[in-house]
C-alpha cells in the first residue's frame, strides 16, 4: 500500500505539472480526488489491511490528499492567470479605431407615407377615424349605392366570408358609419387595410387606403379641388401639374380621376407614364345624394365630397418603386433605402 501511494504521488505530480489548461487539470483532479478517484478507492479498500496498519496508511492517504489539493490549487492559479492573459491579448481593443454603430431601425416606407398623408389632412382640419376590416355587406356596398347585382360583389373581386360578411374592399364603409352617428359638418379621413382578389406587380390582395369625406351645407366641387391640390403639393412638392378627368364611381356624382404630372419625367413622357406625361393617383367626386339619404341627411341642405387613394400607389410614385410586392417582401436591402 505504501508503494502504491508513492507511485500515485509521482504519477499525479507529473500529470499536474504537465497540464496545459484548466480543463485538463480539472480532469486530473477528478481522476485522483473524485468520488471514484484513485485516492478515494484506496480509502475504501482500507478494510482489507491488517488492523495495525490502518491508522498509519489512513494518515498517509489523507496527507497525500492534502498535498495534492494544494498542488492542484497552485497549478490552477497559474493556468488561470495564463489563460486570462491570452484572452486579454486576443480581445485587445484598439482605442483609436472608431466604434461600430448599432443598426437603428426606422418606419416602413408605407408607414412613412401614411403618416405624411395623415399630417397633411389633419393640418386641413380633418379627423382620423377607423373602422372594422371585417365588414357587413350593407356598409361595404349597399349603403354606398352599390345594389345587390353590382359586379363588384362578384366572388372573383371580393373576399366574401358569408353572403352578408366580407373583408372590406375599401375604407368607405367607415364614412357611412360616421355619418350614421354624426350630424354635419363631417370632415374625416379613414385610413386602413382593404382586401381585393388581385395580385401582380401593381396590385396586392391586401393594401392600404385613405378615404376622405367632407359634408357641410356649403360644400362645392371647387372645395374638393382646393383640398386635393394642397394635398398633392404637400406630398409631391410645389409646381407639380394636376388634372381632373371625368370618371364614374357609384357613390359620387359627378366623379373624377385625379392625375399628377409624371414624377419620373416631369410630364415629358416615359415608360412609367406610358408616354402620356401623367400618372393617376386617386379618385374623387361629390357624394351621391342617395348615399346621404341612406344615413338620414337632408339633401336639400347638405352636400359633400369624397376621395380615396391607395397608400402603396402614392409611395410607389413618390419613391419611384415599380413593383408593389417590394413593399411586402421585407427585403432589408430595399427597406434600408428609406
Amino acid at each position: 500500500m505504501r508503494e502504491r501511494l508513492r507511485e500515485l504521488k509521482d504519477e499525479a505530480w507529473r500529470y499536474i505539472a504537465e497540464a496545459d489548461d484548466t480543463g485538463e487539470l480539472d480532469k486530473i483532479r477528478v481522476r485522483y480526488l473524485g468520488k471514484k478517484g484513485e485516492l478515494t478507492g484506496l480509502l475504501r479498500n482500507m478494510g482489507s489491511l491488517p488492523p495495525a496498519e490502518r491508522p498509519e496508511i489512513g494518515k498517509m492517504v489523507n496527507e497525500l490528499r492534502g498535498q495534492m489539493e494544494g498542488f492542484l490549487q497552485e497549478r490552477f492559479g497559474k493556468l488561470e492567470a495564463r489563460e486570462l492573459e491570452r484572452r486579454l491579448q486576443r480581445e485587445t481593443i484598439d482605442i483609436p479605431l472608431p466604434g461600430r454603430k448599432p443598426a437603428i431601425g426606422h418606419k416602413h416606407p408605407l408607414n412613412q407615407v401614411l403618416d405624411e398623408i395623415k399630417t397633411l389632412f389633419i393640418g386641413m382640419g380633418f379627423d382620423v377615424v377607423e373602422g372594422p376590416e371585417v365588414e357587413l355587406d350593407y356598409y361595404n356596398f349597399e349603403a354606398l349605392n352599390l345594389p345587390p347585382d353590382h359586379p363588384t360583389r362578384d366572388m372573383q373581386d371580393t373576399f366574401f366570408i358569408t353572403d352578408d360578411i366580407l373583408l372590406r374592399s375599401q375604407t368607405s364603409p367607415v364614412q357611412v358609419r360616421v355619418m350614421e352617428k354624426q350630424n354635419p359638418p363631417v370632415r374625416i379621413i379613414a385610413p386602413g387595410k382593404v382586401y381585393r382578389v388581385d395580385f401582380d406587380a401593381t396590385h396586392s390582395p391586401m393594401f392600404h387606403q385613405v378615404e376622405g369625406l367632407l359634408v357641410d351645407d356649403h360644400t362645392t366641387f371647387g372645395d374638393l379641388k382646393g383640398i386635393l391640390g394642397a394635398f398633392i403639393e404637400g406630398i409631391f412638392g410645389k409646381g407639380r401639374g394636376i388634372r381632373f378627368r371625368p370618371s364614374f364611381f357609384p357613390f359620387t356624382e359627378p366623379s373624377a380621376e385625379i392625375d399628377v404630372e409624371c414624377i419620373m419625367c416631369n410630364g415629358q413622357g416615359c415608360r412609367v407614364c406610358s408616354h402620356s406625361g401623367w400618372l393617376e393617383i386617386l379618385g374623387a367626386g361629390m357624394v351621391d345624394p342617395r348615399v346621404l339619404q341612406k344615413v338620414g341627411y337632408d339633401i336639400e341642405r347638405y352636400q359633400g365630397f369624397a376621395f380615396g387613394m391607395g397608400v402603396e400607389r402614392i409611395a410607389m410614385l413618390k419613391y419611384g418603386i415599380d413593383d408593389i410586392r417590394l413593399l411586402f417582401e421585407n427585403d432589408m436591402r430595399f427597406l434600408e433605402q428609406f
